[in-house]
């Protein structure tokens, strides 16, 4: 644990290099590898790898002066928050040299290859294969609910290099390039009308075997560090008003202070429009808090537990989302607290769902910019299935939470050593 003495002098560091080397005129390439070079942007990543070895409350720290300076932020997307560490902590050294620099330059953007229609749940049954050629690997198969794909440049990629391996021994874990002949991208549309996942075809796709991270087989244990990152709330950047998301090139070359301005607009629009329909939060406009006052709701005994019941579970979920990612940050492998976070966020999620019709009642069924609160409530119910679906359904978080906080017999497991050839799992339905 660092020392308050020791905070505020890394604060007094911070501020002084960014006295130093922070301006508006910038271009964001140019200040996102001045912060590369200079470890703040990933302060809690190895010295040797663009950051200082800084511990989660030090990040705390580092992240309130950005802010309190109105600085723009390091690159922040899944490569940066999931394929990043995970790099660090099973690639090599050579792959830590040549995968890692993009990344923190904000020059690449990262997506994510799990989930199959046969795997979603039961991930380790994933059935595309990869089929070593010489130097590289080729692969076929389906994957779906992948974010970024149309806008990334390569992806986080689970695929089977051994089917006479039992299922969890017989995965490989690649970094592949996105946008190459054999891998076709088509958006799937949300009940929504959003379009935020893919469904993605590969087609004796090729990626090198340089880019297998660890051994082939061994791709079980970093699909595990990354799911845990992407539960805890995919911790170890630097926080601040920074570009976000799949594609980061649109901004590369643009002024920095016109970044800062147009994320700074967006977020007081935000504070007074939008909702994050996932997670609505507990302030706002939009929060049950408020609107609840609006309809005249608020009287109400039932309607008052109600609210009370979503804004604890809410306030205590963060608190814990936040310790978290302070463990994560510090350099601590994500473990099953991140799993309490993500089924504690489904919890409340679900609570926000029924207590938004239960307030506006028939108006809760309207959608669009006429609609009570811009249809923001309707909006939140037809999105909430998917907060107990995303990163790991709500059943996998209990048995994690069952087996490994509180001691109990693991769910029975008939084919963890039956040879991957041998099980029927899936849509698997024939012996590959």
């Amino acid at each position: 644990m660092t020392t308050p003495a020791e905070l505020a002098t890394i604060a007094e560091q911070v501020g002084a290099w960014l006295d130093e080397s922070w301006s508006v005129d910038l271009t964001v390439r140019e200040w996102w590898q001045r912060l590369a070079d200079s470890g703040w942007g990933f302060p809690t990543w190895p010295t040797e790898w663009y950051g200082r070895g800084l511990g989660g409350d030090a990040l705390t720290v580092v992240s309130r002066v950005f802010q309190e300076r109105g600085v723009l932020g390091a690159p922040s997307g899944l490569g940066q928050t999931m394929g990043g560490p995970v790099v660090l902590q099973h690639g090599d050294d050579e792959q830590r040299r040549r995968l890692v620099p993009p990344l923190v330059s904000g020059t690449e953007g990262w997506c994510q290859f799990f989930s199959e229609p046969g795997a979603g749940s039961d991930l380790a049954g994933a059935q595309t294969r990869a089929v070593r050629d010489g130097d590289e690997w080729v692969v076929n198969g389906q994957k779906v609910w992948t974010s970024g794909a149309l806008t990334t440049e390569r992806g986080m990629l689970l695929a089977r290099t051994d089917i006479d391996a039992p299922k969890h021994k017989g995965l490989g874990y690649f970094i592949i390039d996105v946008h190459q002949p054999g891998i076709e991208i088509r958006p799937l549309k949300q009940m929504t009308g959003a379009s935020h996942f893919n469904e993605v075809f590969f087609t004796d796709a090729r990626v090198a075997h340089a880019n297998l991270i660890g051994r082939p087989g061994d791709g079980w244990a970093a699909a595990t560090t990354t799911l845990a990152y992407e539960r805890g709330g995919r911790a170890g950047t630097v926080g601040v008003a920074g570009a976000s998301g799949g594609s980061l090139r649109g901004v590369l070359d643009r002024r920095a202070g016109d970044v800062i301005d147009e994320v700074l607009a967006e977020r007081r629009a935000a504070a007074s429009e939008a909702v994050d329909a996932r997670n609505p939060g507990i302030s706002g406009p939009n929060s049950p808090l408020t609107y609840v006052k609006d309809f005249g709701r608020n009287g109400e005994p039932g309607v008052r537990q109600r609210v009370v019941q979503y804004y604890v579970l809410s306030r205590v979920n963060a608190l814990n989302q936040q310790r978290v990612r302070a463990e994560a940050a510090g350099g601590k492998s994500p473990g099953p607290a991140s799993s309490t976070t993500k089924l504690a966020r489904s919890v409340a999620t679900r609570v926000n769902r029924d207590l938004g019709p239960h307030i506006l009642g028939p108006h809760a069924m309207l959608a669009g910019e006429e609609a009570p609160l811009h249809g923001a409530v309707c909006h939140s119910t037809v999105q909430a299935p998917s907060t107990s679906i995303a990163g790991g359904t709500d059943e996998v978080q209990r048995n994690i939470i069952g087996e490994r906080v509180l001691g109990l017999p693991r769910e029975p497991d008939v084919d963890r050593d039956t040879p991957f050839r041998e099980l029927k799992v899936g849509t698997q339905r024939s012996a590959p």
